[in-house]
C-alpha cells in the first residue's frame, strides 16, 4: 500500500483564527500527541494593520496542563522568536520534539493598536499506526 503525506498527518486547529486587536496572549487548545511522533505548529497571519505576532509553546503531562512549563530550546525545532510575523498574509512554523504528551501553542501579540487576523494550525505526524483516516 502506498501513502501520500496526507495519510501520515493529522491537522488540528491550534488557535482559532480571529481578530486580535490588543497586545495580549491568545490561548490555543491543548494538543494530545499520543500516537504521533512529530508535531509542527503553523502560525498564519491574514489581514494586518499593526503589531507583531509570535507563537509561544507550553507543554506538560497533565491533560489540563496544570503542570505546564515552557519547553527548553532543545525541545523545539526553531525558536519562538523565529515565528514573529509583522506582515499580512504571512506564515511561520515551529516544530516540537519534546517528550511531553500535551502541548499548547499561544499567539503573543505586541505593539498592537488596531490589530490583525491570526490563527495557528497543529500538524501531528509520523503516526504510530497509519494511515490516518480523515
Amino acid at each position: 500500500m502506498q501513502f501520500d503525506s496526507a495519510q501520515g498527518m493529522a491537522p488540528i486547529t491550534a488557535v482559532n483564527t480571529g481578530a486580535i486587536s490588543t497586545s495580549t496572549t491568545t490561548a490555543g487548545v491543548i494538543i494530545d500527541t499520543q500516537g504521533y511522533n512529530s508535531l509542527t505548529f503553523i502560525l498564519n497571519m491574514g489581514a494586518r494593520t499593526d503589531g507583531t505576532y509570535t507563537l509561544s509553546i507550553e507543554h506538560g503531562d497533565a491533560a489540563n496542563l496544570s503542570d505546564t512549563s515552557t519547553p527548553a530550546s532543545d525541545d523545539l525545532v526553531g525558536t519562538a522568536a523565529g515565528t514573529a510575523l509583522a506582515v499580512a498574509q504571512g506564515v511561520k512554523k515551529l516544530g516540537y520534539v519534546g517528550n511531553k504528551r500535551y502541548v499548547r501553542a499561544n499567539i503573543v501579540s505586541t505593539g498592537v493598536t488596531s490589530g490583525a487576523t491570526a490563527g495557528a494550525l497543529a500538524i501531528l505526524g509520523r503516526p504510530s499506526v497509519g494511515p490516518i483516516a480523515q
